[in-house]
């Protein structure tokens, strides 16, 4: 199969992204002086922007790859809140699993930056877990999304409070029943939680932590594969795939296990990678790809993200040209 074969799978595929969503806002601007008032530099403002952050930037990148993302999660009754929506909507990502909620303040991430280096972030949000209403309000969205017909599910969690214990739970039984792919790009919090998953991605940090390990992955591979397997006792997915950082990935499904080294880059900022990596290993699993081809693939598109400062979406014909360089025949 050639790499553009392989995008025409992608296109059309309902994938359900449920998780964290967020907008990251940026004042941009020059500092040409520190301030009289305190030892601060002062930005002369030039441009504001928003964009798509969290569980939102997965569905970005499915956008990108010819796929046909819908978000559910929940956003406050505010103005950030609508303009969450108009963002998603000029998109072109589907909003049907995306809730209001009066009890949540929508969450923004305010970074300052001058000459072109981030000076300062502000983090406005809440991160408790849902109310039981809210739950029950999310999985009821779940529910009905998946009688329309779904390809597959990923859990995107950002530690803010949606993807909750019953919840996490409640759609992993509910995609069991109708047959639907799920995958997980998970953090510390309910990292034991994904029960039953088809893809489980954390990355090195995140399996340290999510086990309560620590060990260095170059000089104890052993015991790395030992967290794997650990990993595999305790959640009982089909696939565990490690993303390594300057080590590449690592793949496992049953006996087969691959490690895919980093391809030479110029890396500008590793931000939303994780996002992008979940992105095209779900849809390459849902088009039916080897475990291999999953984790070369995912591995030459979160390089190519990195080489991109700030949080930016896959550009598909950059993807299908690194494929045809890096792996030919798919």
């Amino acid at each position: 199969m050639k790499s553009t074969e392989l995008f025409e799978h992608f296109k059309g595929k309902r994938i359900l992204v449920l998780g964290d969503v967020m907008l990251d806002a940026y004042l941009r601007g020059k500092v040409n002086r520190i301030s009289p008032e305190a030892p601060v530099p002062i930005v002369s403002l030039e441009k504001e922007e928003d964009r798509l952050g969290g569980a939102a930037n997965v569905a970005i990148n499915l956008v990108a790859l010819g796929a046909a993302p819908i978000l559910c999660s929940i956003i406050g009754n505010d103005k950030e809140g609508q303009r969450f929506l108009d963002l998603v909507k000029d998109a072109s990502i589907d909003t049907k699993g995306i809730v209001v909620s009066n009890n949540r303040i929508t969450t923004v991430k305010t970074r300052v930056i001058g000459n072109n280096q981030q000076l300062l972030r502000i983090d406005s949000e809440q991160t408790h877990t849902l109310h039981q209403d809210e739950e029950s309000s999310i999985i009821q969205r779940v529910n009905e999304l998946l009688q329309a017909g779904l390809d597959a599910i990923i859990f995107e969690d950002y530690n803010k409070g949606v993807l909750t214990e019953k919840v996490i739970s409640e759609v992993i039984k509910l995609a069991k029943h109708f047959n639907v792919v799920t995958t997980v790009d998970p953090k510390k919090d309910n990292f034991l939680a994904y029960k039953n998953v088809t893809l489980f991605k954390p990355n090195l940090k995140e399996l340290k932590e999510g086990l309560s390990l620590e060990f260095d992955y170059e000089k104890e591979y052993p015991t790395f594969l030992n967290a794997i397997a650990t990993l595999k006792s305790h959640l009982n997915n089909q696939i565990s795939f490690v993303t390594l950082s300057e080590h590449g990935v690592f793949i496992q499904q049953e006996a087969e296990q691959f490690h895919e080294t980093a391809h030479l880059r110029t890396i500008a900022d590793v931000s939303g990678a994780g996002d992008t990596v979940i992105s095209v290993a779900t849809l390459c699993l849902v088009a039916g790809l080897p475990i291999q081809r999953i984790a070369q693939i995912a591995n030459i598109a979160g390089g190519l993200v990195c080489e991109t400062s700030g949080v930016v979406s896959i550009d598909s014909e950059q993807l299908k040209s690194e494929i045809t360089n890096l792996i030919g025949e798919i």
